[in-house]
């Protein structure tokens, strides 16, 4: 295979769900040559509740659908997978692995000067400590918040994020963020970029919000530079999506995480 072959390859991105097409969308706002692969497992969505053993079980199952496909990159955008299948599935493929936990945590340990961070998700995402045993693993000293807002995942998916219901909803989860004297907040979650404005609006001007997803698709630039595999070229541009399970209104809510309408969806027993 020469190299332009290689470059002109997809970024295969995987999700439990929908949440990863936020990263998709950076992806698309960053690198618009690049082709993408999106797989959701949406017939086994959640992975929180699951034990590690299934998540990593599921994540190699998704892995190997996706490079099956002829990717050049596997983007791992679930805070879950990331957080228990990561080491797991570089050691059984050889092609760049990139998860949505490390960028985020080192952009905050970078502009934190507080040296106090807050981090937001799911609640499995918060117990796992993922976020946490990250940033420390860069810096010890920093001091890390963490909540569990649950809601917010309901709210981007109807659409809901802005307005008096998300602000309730936002001033009741991140007021104990607010009194510790956080100066950076992790959006730890791929549902959670939908409803930054609200976030920044109760968190406060002061706070920096440092999204997953925007820092995923600047990890996924400097990883295909740093193996000369970019796509300079648009000729080649394709996009395809897939789910495990399709549901009648996930058009409609997909197109609200990713910015456009997809027009074709692919269900797949994988």
């Amino acid at each position: 295979m020469t190299d332009s072959k290689i470059n002109s390859l997809p970024i295969g991105v995987f999700d439990s769900g929908i949440g990863g097409l936020t990263v998709v969308r950076e992806i698309l706002r960053r690198l618009p040559h690049e082709s993408f692969i999106y797989l959701g497992d949406t017939a086994r969505v959640p992975y929180g509740t699951k034990s590690s053993q299934t998540v990593i079980r599921y994540s190699q199952s998704n892995s190997r659908f996706l490079i099956s496909k002829g990717i050049k990159l596997l983007v791992v955008a679930c805070n879950t997978a990331s957080a228990v299948a990561l080491p797991s599935l570089r050691w059984d493929f050889e092609i760049p692995i990139i998860g949505v936990i490390e960028p985020g945590a080192r952009k905050a340990v970078r502009i934190t000067k507080t040296g106090k961070v807050g981090v937001i998700g799911t609640s499995s995402t918060i117990k796992s400590n993922a976020y946490k045993k990250a940033v420390e693993n860069i810096a010890s000293e920093i001091k890390i918040y963490s909540k569990a807002c649950p809601l917010f995942v309901p709210l981007a998916e109807e659409g809901w994020i802005d307005g008096k219901i998300a602000e309730l909803t936002g001033n009741k989860y991140l007021e104990p963020l607010k009194e510790s004297g956080i100066d950076v907040l992790i959006l730890g979650c791929t549902h959670y970029p939908l409803l930054k404005s609200t976030i920044q609006k109760v968190i406060g001007d002061e706070v920096v919000l440092v999204d997953s997803a925007e820092e995923t698709a600047l990890e996924i630039e400097r990883t295909l530079k740093e193996n000369g595999i970019s796509n300079e070229s648009s000729s080649s541009y394709k996009s395809e999506f897939y789910l495990t399970d399709v549901s009648e209104t996930f058009i409609s809510i997909a197109g609200r995480f990713l910015g456009e309408r997809i027009e074709r969806v692919e269900q797949v027993d994988i």
